[in-house]
């Protein structure tokens, strides 16, 4: 016990310098830090964070970050190799010029960024289930959406570091040595982005032709934004990241009264991203923007149950053959706190499946509908599939939505059951490791929604 506490001084003496080194490099390189607010370990959400010294009014600028702090592929010192290259570094992810760069800053003892890098000794604080196993991710998140997406990202991943990284490391020896810069390191690098980066939105133009407004621009690539990335995030945040053309702002949004934590957004984004994407959630019932995913292929399910005929069987698969074309890459109905948030391609889907014979054959001929903007008839639809007007939907629809949910609901596996006890007893949850506590967070937001749905309609 006694170690124990000696090594948890030393933990927090290495972190308090370490959290002091990097306030003296702030210092060096312009970050302006507000008089009004301070860095913390003590009395945040998690981790580091930031704490008000004074009360803040809305509007008050909390921080600037000047662009030549910012860590990017444009500013490392091996920026002008990364620029060279450029080509053979392209990927699906478009981060390997970025991670490239934390690979050589992050093992470099002269690397300009190093007093913030070395807030991070290691990255054992992320705690992404892509780093669960796959047993313990499979067992805690079933139903999620969440295995799926880890199985996916660690793919990409592992053949982004093959077939990318490695033959760039291999070319140049004199900055990266795949002894050092594992496949762990990277993906431990991933995680560290996931959670920490940032990226600039798109610049808003004018209107121009109807061809260019169709192609849609590449996202801008992820940067490490020093400072900014101590903040935890919130739905309901109080503060926003502000970009200007030579640097980068914290600016309070609503009033923070002293002693309260400053918070920002990550984003609208459901627990289960939060979980996949930066390895934390938020506790229920806080997340307004929660959502839950009824997959395309659940309800499928329920409408191939219980033929009158083969007939009735063949126009149903001609129906979901049409619609699977028509939806492309759409895999799930998004359902949030109010309501249906994908409701057109709902309501194109239960149109088409309870069409008659006679009806179907009409809209094939047609090719389905002529495609015409109509703002009023796109507002009566989200009002259909809205909470409130989900009872009022046709009984055969909300039959299938009913179904939908109910087999969805099934989906979360034995380990769900006893999700409301838990929720129920502070001590029980207490008692839960991080990962299940945030595995019961994420299911539960989940189904609460989808019990809801439930709820209203049926019949």
């Amino acid at each position: 016990m006694a170690t124990q506490a000696k090594r948890a001084k030393v933990e927090d003496r290495s972190d308090q310098s370490a959290l002091h080194n990097f306030l003296q490099w702030c210092d060096s390189v312009s970050l302006m830090l507000s008089s009004k607010v301070y860095v913390s370990k003590e009395g945040t959400a998690a981790e580091y964070g930031m704490l008000a010294k004074d009360d803040i009014e809305e509007g008050e600028v909390l921080f600037t970050i000047p662009r030549s702090a910012l860590l990017h592929h444009g500013t490392t010192n091996v920026s002008a190799l990364l620029e060279q290259e450029k080509a053979s570094l392209e990927s699906s992810s478009g981060w390997v010029p970025l991670l490239l760069a934390l690979l050589y800053e992050y093992t470099s003892s002269q690397s300009r960024w190093r007093p913030y890098l070395s807030l991070w000794k290691d990255f054992r604080t992320l705690d992404h289930p892509m780093f669960w196993s796959k047993e313990e991710r499979d067992r805690l998140l079933r139903g999620t959406g969440v295995p799926e997406a880890v199985d996916t990202d660690l793919s990409n991943i592992r053949k982004e570091y093959t077939d990318v990284v490695l033959p760039f490391i291999a070319r140049h020896p004199d900055f990266w040595n795949p002894d050092k810069h594992t496949l762990e390191l990277y993906m431990q690098l991933v995680a560290f982005v996931m959670a920490y980066s940032f990226q600039e939105p798109q610049e808003e133009e004018e209107e121009e032709d109807d061809e260019d407004e169709d192609e849609e621009k590449a996202a801008n690539p992820p940067m490490m934004v020093p400072m900014a990335d101590m903040l935890n995030h919130v739905s309901n945040h109080n503060a926003n990241l502000e970009f200007t053309p030579d640097s980068l702002k914290m600016v309070c949004v609503r009033p923070i009264r002293k002693g309260e934590e400053v918070f920002n957004t990550y984003g609208q984004m459901a627990n289960w991203q939060l979980l996949h994407m930066y390895g934390f959630t938020e506790p229920y019932p806080s997340n307004s923007n929660d959502t839950a995913d009824i997959p395309i292929d659940t309800l499928h399910k329920v409408v191939t149950r219980g033929f009158q005929s083969d007939l009735d069987r063949q126009l149903v698969e001609e129906k979901w053959e049409m619609l699977c074309e028509m939806m492309q890459e759409k895999a799930a109905f998004v359902f949030g706190r109010q309501g249906c948030l994908t409701d057109a391609e709902l309501h194109t889907v239960l149109k088409v499946l309870c069409m008659s014979k006679e009806e179907f054959s009409d809209f094939k001929d047609n090719e389905g509908w002529e495609e015409e903007e109509d703002d009023e008839e796109d507002a009566k639809i989200s009002q259909s599939f809205s909470n409130e007007g989900l009872p009022g939907l046709k009984p055969e629809w909300k039959r299938l939505i009913h179904e939908a949910a109910r087999l969805t609901v099934s989906s979360y596996g034995d380990v769900a059951d006893h999700d409301q006890t838990l929720m129920e007893d502070m001590a029980a949850r207490a008692a839960l490791s991080s990962r299940q506590l945030n595995a019961l967070q994420v299911r539960y937001g989940q189904k609460s929604i989808l019990y809801r749905l439930m709820e209203l309609t049926k019949s």
